[in-house]
């Protein structure tokens, strides 16, 4: 059509080119200027790379090995590389998962943002400034004048994807790529990120091209929703049409696997044993300088807590408040300043590291990015009897333990000779927790260790997790800012904010019918919180199904 800005006709995507290894095959899809399409699929569905592919950004391996991609008529697989430059930043504009790494650490972000006028404009460096100034003022970036000379690892999450963003709007292209921007930010986070892509569409017609595995971010923002799996697309439909009536197998399964709102039955476990018990715990860091007074910052203050065997305790809040801070103090990777920690009766918040050593055994932690508390160097068997062998258990039983256990996770006993770079990223999370469980913990303790995967492989490890839990009995300290995994998988949720513990007790009543306006704001900025997915309609439809049932 001649309204269309980004037309994509039958694009197939091979290994070296040969159309004989395609990844992606016979893609099609088209956006309108003010649009939103939206990209979903599972890890390897080929999301990435068509947007990479627009981009002219395609890693060497791979290469287009048929279709157009007409980008106002123009066709980019034929550009020239001159040509590509030109139009990057101006016609056509990518933000990236992780501004972390998409951002240099070593120059300040406003110069980073200048950068981009420096390479397409003739501005002097006065009215570069000026213009990075406005811009980031313009995504509501607070204190902008300090902020400019800020280096990336000196903001929040939050406020390096606001920079990303700046970066990519800065010469208001036609055309933007937003690849996961929201996967790893809290949820009131998440909401402004949305908003303002939405505000910014709205204002400049803007097509958005959003890559996404989140439903609930789908529900939101998208006016159309393409479906891929294995580089093939299952349907392309309006996003209301998608959510009550998906046509295909594979959809329903995506919609399926999106956690509900709405909290699961509670569980009655207040004649187990206390595996974990916190009393006053706090952390204070101070900092000083030569040349500066020394501050104090409170991560976390006067927090009271109680885990049963077999019973799971969610930590949610935005990034800052503390939950992380708590997860580690538990674990005794950092030590608090103040208050008790009691593991199966222990002691365990002011022994020395020496002493605490025999306890370790009881508590342990799974991390969020498996792929970086793995060793990359070693074999995944012997990552996995490393404690039990440390602790003096022979290594022919630790590794017949540790084939038991990756058959636990789901996993073939015969893969304990591989790396962890053979694995996908929802393999390397359950080779953590086979780790973890190894040590037969009293206590395991997941931080955020979801959050980044895929629903349809983040359904799976959270039913891992109860299946564990029910046949080991361990209680489960689970770390999340994700409102729909705490409401599926905890008996009693903890909110933080600002390293005080705000609203405590059963999750039903915490996230059923919150006491706090900073409780109800999490649950208000829960992406697609309207949307009961897995029954494929309104949630206000569903509460009235059972309130009739009820009745």
């Amino acid at each position: 059509m001649s309204d269309t800005l980004l037309d994509i006709r039958n694009l197939g995507i091979g290994l070296g080119g040969d159309p004989g290894y395609e990844v992606v095959k016979g893609l099609s899809l088209a956006i309108k200027p003010g649009e939103t399409m939206c990209l979903v699929g599972e890890s390897g569905s080929g999301k990435s790379l068509t947007a990479l592919s627009v981009m002219g950004l395609l890693p060497k391996a791979l290469a287009p090995t048929r279709g157009e991609i007409l980008l106002k008529g123009e066709n980019v697989l034929k550009a020239s590389t001159k040509r590509m430059r030109a139009l990057r930043a101006t016609a056509m504009s990518m933000i990236f998962q992780e501004p972390m790494t998409a951002l240099s650490p070593v120059h300040r972000v406003g110069d980073q943002i200048a950068e981009v006028l420096d390479a397409h404009t003739r501005l002097d460096g006065r009215a570069r400034r000026k213009r990075v100034l406005e811009m980031m003022e313009h995504v509501h970036l607070p204190n902008v004048e300090s902020l400019y000379y800020s280096y990336p690892h000196q903001l929040s999450g939050g406020q390096r994807q606001r920079i990303m963003i700046a970066m990519a709007l800065i010469l208001r292209p036609q055309l933007l790529i937003a690849d996961e921007p929201t996967t790893a930010l809290d949820v009131t986070t998440q909401k402004q990120i949305l908003a303002l892509i939405r505000e910014l569409r709205e204002e400049q017609g803007t097509a958005v091209l959003f890559i996404t595995h989140d439903m609930g971010v789908v529900a939101e923002i998208a006016d159309d929703v393409t479906v891929l799996r294995l580089g093939e697309i299952e349907e392309t439909r309006p996003v209301d049409a998608l959510l009550r009536d998906p046509k295909t197998a594979y959809s329903r399964a995506l919609l399926q696997a999106v956690p509900s709102l709405i909290p699961r039955p509670a569980r009655k476990l207040n004649d187990r044993p206390i595996v974990l018990q916190t009393t006053g715990l706090g952390k204070t860091y101070e900092s000083s300088g030569l040349f500066r007074k020394g501050r104090s910052v409170v991560a976390a203050k006067d927090v009271n807590l109680t885990l049963r065997q077999g019973q799971t305790l969610g930590i949610v809040g935005e990034s800052g408040s503390g939950k992380s801070t708590v997860a580690r103090c538990i674990v005794r990777l950092i030590d608090p300043t103040e208050g008790s920690i009691r593991i199966s009766g222990t002691e365990v918040a002011d022994i020395s590291q020496r002493t605490l050593k025999p306890h370790r055994k009881k508590v342990q932690i799974v991390f969020q990015d498996p792929f970086r508390s793995l060793n990359p160097r070693i074999e995944v068997g012997e990552s996995i009897i490393e404690g039990p062998t440390n602790f003096g258990v022979p290594r022919k039983q630790a590794m017949e333990r540790a084939r038991e256990l990756m058959e636990l996770v789901g996993l073939p006993g015969s893969a304990l000779d591989r790396y962890p770079h053979q694995f996908s990223g929802g393999q390397r999370q359950r080779i953590a927790i086979a780790r973890a469980i190894a040590m037969d913990p009293d206590l395991l303790v997941a931080d955020e260790a979801v959050s980044a995967l895929d629903v349809s492989v983040q359904a799976q490890v959270l039913e891992l997790l109860d299946d564990i839990q029910k046949r080991l009995g361990i209680g489960l300290l689970f770390i999340t800012h994700d409102l729909r995994v705490a409401a599926q998988i905890c008996d009693d949720v903890m909110v933080m904010q600002h390293g005080n513990v705000v609203e405590y007790g059963p999750a039903a009543t915490v996230l059923g019918d919150p006491k706090t306006d900073y409780t109800r704001a999490l649950i208000e900025a829960a992406p697609g919180r309207d949307w009961d997915f897995g029954n494929f309609r309104p949630v206000s439809e569903t509460l009235a199904t059972l309130k009739q049932k009820q009745t």
